[in-house]
């Protein structure tokens, strides 16, 4: 039987439990306090059961609401105090079953109830125990006023242990959102990873897909004008994909922004463009005169598309052709890139393609010039000039407009 009860307990929750455990108590209590009541005051036995439930009764109250509990019980035993006397032998003006529940109550109110609250049942039930458990005995007068010590003690003990719970709920909240915030950090850095994996991966090949369906009507002979409108599609179909690809990577971007917000490159960066392309097996040397941290933002970020243009075209167009670059930053800020020869020269015009017109506009959106062509001796080479002077605010807004493939 004790073994079907206890598996039965352990199927219920914890305040269910603690309910149950309430009620046997308070079953006892009054179980105690009922037939022992005639032996400490003089209570009629019809009036017997209910001081005894006002005795014991309160403490059910304990989880649901004890400052409730604890005014219930102050009151009744304030009142049997003044109303209901005692036997010669007891000097106690209400039961010690009374007084325990009160006692659990005041220590309940500590753990569960508001500051205010907490100290008003401290100063009630001070001036409760102060005054109806004084007699004319000096000890007893003493032992009485002493009271008010033992249940400060009381209740700075319950207030003790209730910053202790209130400080470890906090911990065990911050933990939980230190893991979600690891979690959500995780999430972030795989969509950056993918972010990554699919520029490396899926806009390279659809770059060269574009690069081919433009320069084929220039590398195959007789191209009819069918093939070529085939070749124009094909082209304007893989920028399409790349566009989309542009928008999905600005979907799975870590920081949420989508890259037309993203920070614009400046003129320091074209470093990096010439060691990403040394890396990627281009032979390439350049030379950089002055300070490239004073020029300004337009301008950098218009020389940042030119110098990536034109190093993308020599490598793609002249295959393991040298490429030399000169920037010079005085004035104005003059830019050289040349290349030799190369293996398989493209036979394009300067105007066969997107890429040198958007440079042309992007220097002209900035106040400057670029020129392009053909070397004597064999090579190409791309002349800019950019002043750096910051043009006026309707300029800079057209040159934020013009896309170039590279860009693509």
């Amino acid at each position: 039987m004790y073994r079907r009860i206890r598996a039965h307990m352990r199927r219920l929750d914890a305040a269910t439990r603690f309910d149950v455990g309430t009620a046997l108590v308070v079953i006892v209590l009054y179980a105690v306090a009922w037939p022992t009541l005639h032996v400490t005051h003089l209570v009629p036995v019809v009036a017997q059961p209910f001081i005894a439930a006002l005795a014991a009764f309160p403490l059910l109250l304990v989880r649901i609401n004890p400052a409730l509990g604890w005014a219930i019980s102050a009151g009744s035993a304030l009142v049997i105090a003044l109303a209901i006397p005692n036997q010669p032998n007891n000097e106690l003006p209400f039961q010690v079953v009374h007084l325990l529940c009160l006692l659990v109550m005041l220590f309940a109110v500590a753990l569960r109830s508001p500051s205010q609250v907490v100290a008003i049942a401290w100063v009630a039930t001070a001036l409760l125990f102060g005054t109806t458990l004084t007699s004319d005995n000096e000890a007893s007068a003493t032992t009485a006023w002493g009271w008010p010590v033992a249940l400060a003690g009381l209740v700075l003990f319950g207030q003790l242990i209730r910053r202790l719970a209130l400080s470890r709920r906090l911990l065990v909240r911050q933990e939980e959102e230190n893991e979600l915030e690891r979690a959500r950090r995780a999430i972030l850095e795989e969509k950056a990873r993918i972010a990554r994996d699919l520029h490396d991966v899926v806009a390279h090949h659809m770059s060269l897909v574009v690069v081919q369906a433009q320069t084929a009507p220039y590398r195959i002979e007789d191209v009819g004008p069918a093939a070529r409108a085939e070749f124009e599609s094909i082209a304007a179909t893989a920028r399409a994909a790349l566009n989309e690809i542009r928008s999905m990577l600005g979907v799975l971007r870590s920081d949420g922004q989508l890259p037309e917000h993203a920070p614009q490159p400046k003129a320091g960066d074209v470093i990096d463009v010439f060691e990403g392309a040394r890396r990627a097996g281009v032979d390439i040397t350049w030379t950089v005169h002055g300070s490239l941290e004073s020029v300004p933002e337009t301008t950098g970020s218009a020389l940042y598309r030119i110098v990536q243009e034109s190093v993308s075209n020599a490598s793609r167009h002249a295959p393991g052709a040298a490429v030399h670059v000169s920037v010079e930053c005085g004035a104005d800020l003059v830019l050289l890139v040349g290349n030799e020869p190369g293996a398989a020269l493209a036979r394009a015009s300067v105007g066969g393609g997107h890429g040198i017109a958007g440079m042309q506009a992007r220097a002209v959106a900035v106040g400057g010039e670029l020129a392009a062509g053909p070397r004597a001796d064999g090579g190409f080479e791309v002349r800019a000039r950019l002043p750096l002077i910051v043009p006026d605010s309707e300029t800079v807004a057209s040159a934020a407009s013009v896309d170039t493939p590279a860009d693509r």
